[in-house]
């Protein structure tokens, strides 16, 4: 299955849960394992360019951006559009697979029960 970043995050919280939020190294580095294909996390800047936050407004602390390709917002490419939603990577190492994409690409994602 695979979705819009809005549509797979209604659908998270449709299940009572949202998209996730990763709060440390070994969370970054468990969700590389398990992800077969480029997948939607909780991190966005829709609210203000270069301003990264989470689906439930903490900042970004942590981030492990694809070296290759920092956030750059589709680089002024008006054919890859506005770049606000972050996705992770599977064929990347752990410490380089995040990359920002424009939130309308459609990709599987991963939910994260609430508290």
């Amino acid at each position: 299955m695979s979705a819009s970043w809005e549509q797979s995050r209604r659908d998270c919280r449709d299940k009572g849960a949202d998209l996730v939020v990763i709060e440390s190294y070994e969370e970054q580095e468990l969700l590389t394992k398990i992800i077969k294909k480029f997948t939607w996390i909780g991190l966005n800047d829709r609210e203000k360019e270069g301003v990264w936050k989470w689906i439930d407004e903490t900042p970004l602390t942590q981030a492990y951006w694809f070296r290759k390709q920092p956030p750059d917002n589709g680089g002024g490419d008006r054919q890859l559009g506005e770049e606000d939603c972050v996705h992770m990577r599977h064929d990347v190492k752990t410490e380089e697979n995040w990359n920002d994409l424009r939130c309308d690409a459609s990709l599987q994602w991963i939910c994260e029960k609430l508290p």
